[in-house]
């Protein structure tokens, strides 16, 4: 099966969590090891938000903020790259060709971001088109889609599906400036829906929850059509 997991940017705080680095790395390692052909995607974690907003209030444009945000992803992307050793092609991939070159080699491929006005979400959703995935697992700090912000509404349920129609709706009403993105912004959604990419929104505080949505079981929320 080909995999494109998009790791948060919590498992990234301002101090690297070496444990919690590791024990994702364990996991890829155990599912590259059955098979699986698998690009990571690293968010730019509270590093690339705090020099965002110091970039903006120095002036820079949002363009120019971006730029910030995608650096911090690459650098998240080669400590997950250190981690996994062997088990990982050497390089950040800068483009989409460098994207399909690498991921040929067999080995696990991680990359951040991409561009300008694309959030690391939206590239999770680009190299799942790019190498013809056949799922998108978007590992997050919550357990899924809620009807609601769980942390403000005690009645907010969380939703086992989604249609991609109903998430485009709650991705326009995030912020879309740069470092502004969370769950997944309308670029994002739309390339997931014009391919019709099976993609999973799960908890991955406990990493096993991506083997365990791989094998078809009960985990998250996801996204239909």
């Amino acid at each position: 099966m080909k995999l494109v997991v998009k790791l948060g940017g919590y498992l990234f705080p301002s101090s690297p969590n070496f444990e919690r680095i590791q024990e994702f790395s364990a996991v890829l390692k155990k599912l590259r090891s059955r098979g699986h052909s698998i690009v990571v995607v690293t968010g730019g974690g509270i590093n690339a938000r705090t020099y965002i907003d110091a970039a903006r209030k120095l002036g820079g444009d949002e363009s120019y903020c971006d730029e910030v945000g995608i650096r911090f992803a690459r650098l998240n992307a080669l400590l997950m790259i250190a981690s996994l050793g062997d088990d990982a092609y050497p390089e950040v991939p800068e483009d989409v060709e460098e994207l399909r070159s690498f991921f040929q080699s067999g080995k696990i491929m991680v990359m951040g971001g991409l561009q300008p006005g694309q959030s690391t979400n939206a590239v999770a959703a680009v190299a799942a088109e790019a190498v013809g995935a056949d799922m998108l697992i978007n590992a997050t700090d919550v357990d899924g889609v809620y009807t609601g912000d769980p942390k403000t509404d005690p009645k907010a349920k969380r939703l086992d599906e989604i249609s991609v129609k109903e998430l485009l709706e709650i991705a326009l009403r995030e912020e879309l400036s740069a470092g502004g993105y969370r769950l997944f912004d309308p670029v994002a959604v739309k390339i997931i829906g014009r391919s019709r990419i099976p993609t999973w929104i799960l908890n991955a505080e406990d990493p096993e929850n991506l083997i365990r949505a791989i094998e078809g079981k009960k985990v998250g929320t996801k996204i239909v059509f």
